[in-house]
């Protein structure tokens, strides 16, 4: 039987953890224990952050769709009432570019549904 050494390996998989938490703190740069354990955890942590960000820019969607639509007389929740039951197919996204780029033209959407 031969002996299989697997020096090499470990190697190669040390310097691929090192160079992956590369601009972490402190000794989670540099020691590879301490790095592997940084590393699962900033994976963790952007999974759970890209599930959040989309949860965040609804909010923002939500602040700048009525703001702009108490600017013109009513509020969000009757905005978004009216146009479900005019069915107007537009988007929180999509009304939210339209309140910051495009006033005159969400003021149209805001009259419409009235």
């Amino acid at each position: 039987m031969v002996r299989i050494k697997r020096g090499l390996m470990t190697k190669k998989r040390h310097k691929n953890v090192l160079k992956k938490t590369k601009g972490f703190r402190l000794l989670n740069s540099k020691v590879f224990s301490r790095a592997k354990n940084a590393l699962m955890k900033a994976g963790t942590n952007a999974y759970i952050w890209r599930k959040r960000k989309k949860r965040d820019f609804r909010r923002l969607w939500t602040v700048r769709i009525n703001t702009a639509a108490r600017a013109n007389g009513t509020t969000y929740s009757k905005l978004i009432n009216n146009m479900y039951n005019k069915q107007v197919k537009l988007n929180r996204k999509v009304l939210s570019n339209l309140a910051v780029t495009n006033p005159e033209v969400f003021k149209n959407v805001v009259e419409f549904v009235k």
